[in-house]
């Protein structure tokens, strides 16, 4: 009898809709949650640091008398107002003035709900930043030196020639927009609107955060004063800090759009035991 060869042995079938596949790494869901904790945590405890000074400028400002890019506070009408470039929008109960929770008004740019501490505290808010900030450092230094390793960064983050063509980016966006989302096989990748989103966030924002962070602390001005000249001083970066801030707030809201459309059960399943089942193939 002859020896059997490579090719006469059976190849497994490649997984189809309805079947149960591993997508996520466990460096992957380990960095998911720690990160989705701490980017919570500084997001409300910057909420508070901001209620501290609730103006913004751009450049080499800061005083009171100084005119504000942004400002979130109180008319003498006790009625809430956002300033923004000279346009003035009417906030009251939401911003500027609103209720505690025992009813009583305050006049704080945040309400308690949205910041850590609750109670006004700036020295509180700082020690959770500055705790989380560290968190945050060492757990994103940790995810990039694993991912390039095990290749995830080039192998699934990485948008190929075809995928950034402005004509599979708009059909894309097409078909994000009818919600119609990758099926079988096809929904174990990226597409392009996720790679660009994670990347931004990877490589863009969260870097461009903790950068302009350090930029607003006067020990780490002794240390290394270019970062004051590369953000334009220290206001310009703590702008820039707070719109990088929302800007992750506004990547976090659609991202859970989009798993709340796509399916949460499985979509949380995944990112909590690393596996997915492929939802099935139109017409299946």
């Amino acid at each position: 009898m002859g020896s059997e060869t490579a090719n006469d042995v059976p190849q497994p079938e490649p997984p189809r809709g309805g079947d149960l596949v591993r997508r996520h790494r466990l460096s992957t869901r380990l960095w998911h949650w720690v990160n989705a904790f701490t980017v919570f945590v500084m997001l409300m405890s910057g909420l508070m640091i901001f209620n501290a000074h609730p103006r913004l400028y751009w450049g080499e400002y800061g005083a009171n008398s100084d005119q504000p890019w942004l400002q979130i506070g109180a008319t003498g009408g006790g009625r809430g107002i956002v300033n923004l470039a000279g346009h003035k929008i009417i906030t009251t109960g939401v911003l500027g003035v609103w209720k505690d929770s025992h009813g009583v008004e305050r006049r704080k740019a945040f309400p308690y709900w949205a910041t850590i501490p609750s109670s006004y505290s700036l020295a509180d808010a700082r020690i959770w930043h500055f705790f989380f900030a560290w968190v945050l450092v060492i757990g994103g230094l940790g995810y990039w030196l694993v991912s390039f390793y095990n290749r995830h960064v080039q192998r699934d983050l990485l948008p190929t020639r075809d995928e950034i063509a402005p004509r599979h980016i708009w059909q894309d966006i097409r078909n994000h927009a009818r919600l119609r989302f990758p099926t079988g096989i096809a929904a174990t990748r990226y597409n392009i609107l996720q790679k660009m989103a994670y990347l931004s966030v990877l490589f863009g924002l969260l870097p461009l955060m903790v950068l302009t962070g350090l930029t607003m602390s006067p020990g780490i001005n002794a240390a290394w004063p270019w970062l004051l000249d590369v953000f334009g001083g220290r206001q310009s970066a703590r702008l820039i800090h707070f719109l990088c801030a929302f800007g992750l707030l506004l990547f976090i809201v659609v991202h859970l759009v989009m798993v709340v459309l796509a399916g949460p059960f499985n979509e949380v399943r995944s990112m909590i035991t690393g596996r997915y089942r492929l939802p099935k193939e139109r017409g299946e």
